[in-house]
C-alpha cells in the first residue's frame, strides 16, 4: 500500500472510529529495530487495555490520538510508514523515528457489532 492509500485508510478509520467509544480497546505497542525482520523475539512489547471514550487528531504536533480512563496514546501522523487493516475491528501502524527505530502499533477494538 503507497502513503496515499494508507493515508485515506486511516482518515475512514477516525471517520468512523465513534462506533468504538465504549468498547474495550487493546493497544499493543512494540519498539524494534529492523523493518524488514520485526521479530517478537527481539521486541520489546507494551499492553495497554480501556474503554475507548475519545479519539482525535491533534494538529498541533501532527498526532492522533486515543484516549480512555486514566489512559492516553498517541501515534505521530508525520513518523507512519505504514497502515493496515489487520482483522474486523483490528488494525496496525508503523512508525518510523529513525534509520533503526521503529515503533508498530496494533489496536483491537472489542467492539460487539
Amino acid at each position: 500500500m503507497n502513503r496515499e492509500d494508507f493515508r485515506e485508510s486511516i482518515i475512514a478509520l477516525f471517520e468512523t472510529i465513534d462506533k468504538y467509544y465504549g468498547s474495550k480497546t487493546e493497544i499493543t505497542q512494540g519498539l524494534f529495530s529492523e523493518l524488514d525482520n520485526l521479530d517478537a523475539n527481539l521486541t520489546a512489547w507494551n499492553l495497554s487495555e480501556f474503554d475507548l471514550v475519545r479519539s482525535a487528531y491533534r494538529t498541533s504536533g501532527d498526532k492522533f490520538m486515543f484516549e480512555g480512563k486514566g489512559a492516553y496514546y498517541e501515534i505521530s501522523a508525520e513518523r507512519i510508514i505504514d497502515f493496515k487493516q489487520t482483522g474486523r475491528n483490528k488494525f496496525e501502524f508503523i512508525e518510523q523515528y529513525s534509520d533503526t527505530v521503529f515503533r508498530i502499533t496494533k489496536l483491537r477494538f472489542h467492539y460487539k457489532y
